[in-house]
């Protein structure tokens, strides 16, 4: 089966505040960020492991994607843990973002979510910053 790895990373400047994802797929050296608005940290980090599973299965395609093992790293320590069923989610925003991620996880062989400190994730993490740095200095996108 073939290993994807994969970082998160969802970050907001306030919570909420002005947010954005930035993932980074080590298997395949491929990094982006997103601006996504307002939002809560939280939100924003559930939104890149939305962006960074749709982007994998984009970039391998279908037929890879089903047979494809798929590690999804995070520091997000809440959302890993209620991905791993750990934690229940009581907030009402963040319930369709993670079935969302489950229903995506579908697309996959399998789909194994990884806590990881903060410095290990640092890639994904400037993704984030870039793309709300960038933002920011367009006020006409907030």
């Amino acid at each position: 089966m073939e290993k994807i790895i994969l970082y998160t990373d969802g970050g907001s400047r306030g919570n909420p505040g002005p947010s954005a994802l930035g993932v980074y797929i080590e298997t395949l050296g491929k990094g982006y960020g997103e601006f996504l608005g307002d939002k809560t940290n939280n939100e924003a980090e559930y939104s890149a492991i939305v962006s960074a599973l749709k982007k994998v299965k984009s970039l391998i395609g279908k037929e890879r994607a089903k047979k494809a093992s798929v590690e999804v790293r995070m520091d997000s320590e809440l959302a890993c843990k209620q991905l791993n069923h750990e934690y229940k989610i009581e907030n009402a925003k963040l319930q369709p973002l993670f079935l969302e991620v489950w229903n995506l996880t579908l697309d996959f062989g399998e789909v194994v979510f990884v806590h990881v400190p903060r410095e290990r994730n640092t890639l994904a993490d400037a993704e984030a910053n870039k793309a709300m740095d960038a933002a920011l200095k367009q006020p006409n996108l907030l």
